[in-house]
């Protein structure tokens, strides 16, 4: 989706099964050679068009899995956190299984203040744009919950519960089950804010 000034409103229809992310780049130019490309969130795609594939990390990826009435939502912060706030807001809706209203999620706090210096992602020019995971930046079983550290054995981290300390509604590690990944029926839309 192109670059949108603040106040619009752009509605993005689904079919009624899918899944995928959803997140903002940033910085982004066209070349002379007409090569388009974002300092953060980039797809490498070489244009504005963005489907495959995944972006460039760090980014706040919103998450959805649409199954016709249903739809799975979360805030991830799994592949780090690019400098811009993000919101969930269901339009109506009960949770499935309960009578609870669908809530809100997001992480609208600047976490460039708690990302510690092995962490800030950089751009050409040496400026900070954003911040890694301890997963992605240092590959490691412990922070990516893999092999040993299977999602049962995984515990939150350092990092992660600095992160969860101003984002609390987002998943900051990959077996973050707090909150749960809600699961909403009936929303009328959803609506998504990018720097609420």
């Amino acid at each position: 989706m192109p670059e949108r000034p603040p106040y619009t409103v752009y509605i993005f229809p689904t079919p009624d099964q899918w899944n995928g992310s959803i997140w903002a780049r940033t910085k982004c130019s066209t070349d002379a050679s007409l090569h388009f490309s974002c300092e953060t969130g980039d797809c490498g795609s070489g244009t504005i068009d963005c489907q495959s594939p995944p972006p460039k990390y760090p980014v706040t990826l919103l998450n959805f899995d649409i199954s016709l009435s249903v739809v799975s939502y979360e805030v991830s912060l799994n592949h780090g956190y690019n400098d811009v706030p993000v919101r969930i807001d269901p339009i109506g809706g009960t949770l499935e299984g309960r009578s609870d209203e669908c809530p809100t999620v997001d992480c609208i706090e600047d976490l460039s203040n708690v990302c510690p210096s092995t962490l800030v992602a950089k751009n050409k020019d040496g400026w900070a744009v954003g911040c890694f995971s301890p997963c992605d930046a240092f590959k490691d079983p412990q922070f990516c919950c893999t092999g040993s550290f299977s999602r049962q054995a995984c515990q939150p981290n350092e990092y992660s519960k600095r992160f969860k300390e101003l984002c609390g509604l987002a998943h900051t590690y990959p077996a973050d089950k707090t909150p749960e990944i809600y699961r909403c029926k009936g929303a009328a839309s959803y609506n998504i804010t990018f720097c609420p």
